[in-house]
């Protein structure tokens, strides 16, 4: 027998309709395992060639067996041996993924020099377009408002998109810009309004861009709703280590992606974008070989290794890469981390399908089975 209290919950379907939208809980689509940034006064059309062909070389002399790849990452063999062929077949078919042009820091403040380099951008990325070389992800990473010079950093996206339009007839897709140290939540609004603006004047869908976590200010206005009050632009959070490190006062030999500082960071993103869709990425490893010795070569590979499992422990799937030498590093680990789990994940997957408990007699709760699907579909996209 029921009540006399109403049945309809006033105000009920608008509020589900802004957690829809808010919230979209959609599958993990693919994304990334890496952002590649390469100064713009040092790129050109050749530059994922080259970077593909050093990664490989140095993969094939100190990596040239599955039990190297075991010994050298601390990978079981049954893992090692696919992992060591995808490697190889990655580094030689798809070396980057995701590549920027950086007119920022790796760039500099060169004030005569800026427009041409744009113009050089635009020749190079258009050449690759058209030798079909053109990473799946791809854009430029501009100045930052922060620098107190917004019509530099404009200046030069205005230039650069336009002369990929004039050029191409379009812009490519899979285009990004990054948008780095947002010291002030206005600059947001002010650069999404400049994206809608170059849209109007180019007839482009809408452009999306980056924000880069690299200050304890950002970390505080972060919040799902960015999402909807930038007009669906903001895609994606990327975490910068060192101007993060070095603004909370850090020591040098402390600026390190695994610091304890840099979780938390990395946390408040997490929360702050869970279920919006924005995708997240960690940062990187400011280091080279010392050498081409082995000894050395080995002892880079180790190091990034540990900090891109650290990032994947954390929930964090793509990062920086700063050098030819962290492909090796970062594909080897990626792959290690999806196959060592992927069969067990898929079982227990099924167990849940046909009701009954998985090898060992787990027993998966709803939400974790939630997780085991998007780390398969996260598998099966980042595995060559």
């Amino acid at each position: 027998m029921r009540t006399t209290v109403p049945s309809a919950v006033p105000g009920f379907h608008e509020v589900h309709r802004v957690q829809r939208s808010r919230y979209p809980a959609a599958e993990p689509a693919w994304q990334p395992v890496h952002t590649v940034y390469v100064p713009a006064d040092r790129f050109g059309s050749g530059t994922v060639a080259a970077w593909g062909d050093e990664a490989l070389a140095l993969a094939k002399a100190h990596l040239s067996t599955p039990a190297e790849l075991a010994e050298v990452f601390g990978v079981p063999e049954p893992v090692s041996a696919a992992a060591h062929e995808r490697v190889l077949r990655k580094l030689a078919t798809e070396p980057v993924e995701d590549l920027r042009v950086d007119f920022e820091d790796g760039y500099g403040v060169r004030p005569g020099e800026e427009d041409g380099h744009v113009e050089a951008a635009v020749e190079a990325l258009a050449a690759m377009r058209a030798a079909g070389t053109l990473p799946r992800r791809w854009g430029l990473r501009v100045k930052s408002f922060a620098d107190g010079d917004p019509e530099r950093s404009v200046r030069t996206l205005d230039g650069f998109v336009t002369g990929l339009v004039e050029r191409l007839g379009e812009l490519p897709e899979g285009f990004v810009v990054t948008f780095p140290k947002v010291l002030m939540e206005p600059y947001l609004r002010q650069f999404a309004a400049f994206l809608e603006r170059l849209e109007g004047a180019l007839g482009l869908s809408r452009l999306r861009f980056e924000i880069q976590v690299e200050a304890p200010q950002t970390v505080r206005f972060l919040r799902a709703e960015l999402v909807g009050e930038l007009g669906g632009r903001l895609a994606a959070a990327h975490f910068g280590v060192f101007d993060y490190t070095a603004a909370i006062g850090l020591p040098p030999h402390e600026q390190r992606l695994d610091h304890p500082a840099c979780d938390h960071a990395r946390h408040v993103m997490q929360t702050a974008f869970a279920g919006t869709g924005v995708e997240l990425s960690d940062g990187s490893l400011a280091a080279s070989p010392a050498s081409g010795s082995a000894a050395d070569v080995r002892a880079l590979w180790r190091r990034h290794a540990a900090l891109v499992r650290h990032s994947l422990a954390h929930g964090f799937h793509q990062g920086w890469d700063m050098h030819p030498s962290h492909l090796v590093s970062r594909f080897a680990t990626v792959y290690a981390f999806h196959l060592a789990r992927y069969d067990t994940y898929r079982e227990r997957v099924r167990a849940w399908e046909e009701r009954r408990a998985a090898g060992g007699g787990v027993m998966d709760e709803p939400a974790t089975v939630r997780t085991l699907v998007a780390a398969l579909h996260r598998a099966d996209a980042a595995l060559p």
